[in-house]
């Protein structure tokens, strides 16, 4: 699956859908984020299950700004329209499918509870 642009008028819709959303918070002069995009590419193709979109900070600063994006790329897994992982930086392939593998494997029935306690 292609990775799908996200904007500040689509951005909820895709999130609060059911099952996983991985984000990846760039912009155009960041060279991490040049050199993560083939990553995020390659793993869109591979997991056609998971929304793969991508946010642009420049053009979209009020998503980096809601979120407290400080710095890019920053990649965010939502799960069942909750925010289980964000952390800045960019990951090799093995890395990413180990995030990939662990927002898979959550209880997201405990987690519903965590949040609530």
């Amino acid at each position: 699956m292609a990775t799908v642009t996200l904007t500040a008028d689509n951005f909820d819709d895709v999130a609060q859908s059911d099952g996983i959303v991985l984000v990846d918070f760039w912009a155009a002069w960041c060279g991490p984020c040049r050199r993560f995009a083939p990553v995020f590419e390659k793993a869109a193709e591979k997991h056609a299950d998971i929304v793969f979109g991508k946010v642009d900070t420049e053009d979209q600063p009020e998503l980096s700004e809601r979120f407290g994006i400080t710095s890019i790329p920053t990649l965010m897994a939502i799960r069942d329209g909750v925010i289980v992982y964000a952390e800045p930086g960019a990951l090799p392939d093995a890395a990413l499918e180990n995030v990939i593998e662990q927002v898979r494997a959550l209880d997201m029935e405990d987690v519903r509870r965590r949040l609530k306690a």
